[in-house]
């Protein structure tokens, strides 16, 4: 029957079978969701979240160098917030310093609301919101978005995307 068939109609008929596999095929995301047991992102989720309670740990104890660890020391590095964005870790380190210096001035820093959601096989995303008590016992509170990727074995952040809530 194939023999049969002109150039066009084989055509038609390889483009049939590349679109019924394509479509059957489960996506990379759906394999890699974090509710699914079998998908081995649970191990990826726990060094996440632990990464991201060290740097809470290292904000919390004023030490802007060791917070920083978390992030890709790479001048690739982003770091978007207030409509701007920063390039650069040690940009990134000089915001920071800038904004948030001397130690006692950081603050509380907490975040909850963690989502953690596989990308691909060493890349994920990170949405959650952020709390800082400051010393005079003002609150500042947000949201972000961090883009990881292993590398070298270890998860960084590659992206940062914060934002401050706006009170009435």
């Amino acid at each position: 029957m194939i023999l049969r068939l002109g150039v066009m109609q084989l055509h038609i008929f390889f483009l049939a079978i590349i679109s019924w596999a394509w479509l059957v095929q489960e996506p990379v995301a759906a394999k890699q969701n974090p509710t699914d047991d079998n998908s081995g992102f649970k191990i990826e989720q726990q060094e996440i979240t632990k990464l991201l309670s060290d740097q809470t740990a290292a904000w919390n104890a004023g030490d802007l160098e060791r917070f920083m660890q978390t992030y890709w020391k790479s001048e690739h590095l982003t770091f978007s917030s207030g409509g701007k964005t920063t390039r650069g870790w040690q940009a990134t380190l000089d915001q920071y310093r800038k904004n948030y210096a001397p130690p006692k001035e950081m603050g509380k820093l907490s975040f909850d609301g963690l989502e953690i959601v596989a990308l691909a096989s060493e890349s994920a995303l990170v949405l959650g919101n952020w709390h800082l008590l400051l010393a005079n016992d003002q609150h500042k509170d947000g949201n972000f978005s961090l883009v990881m990727r292993k590398i070298s074995g270890q998860w960084q952040i590659i992206h940062d995307h914060s934002s401050k809530l706006e009170t009435p």
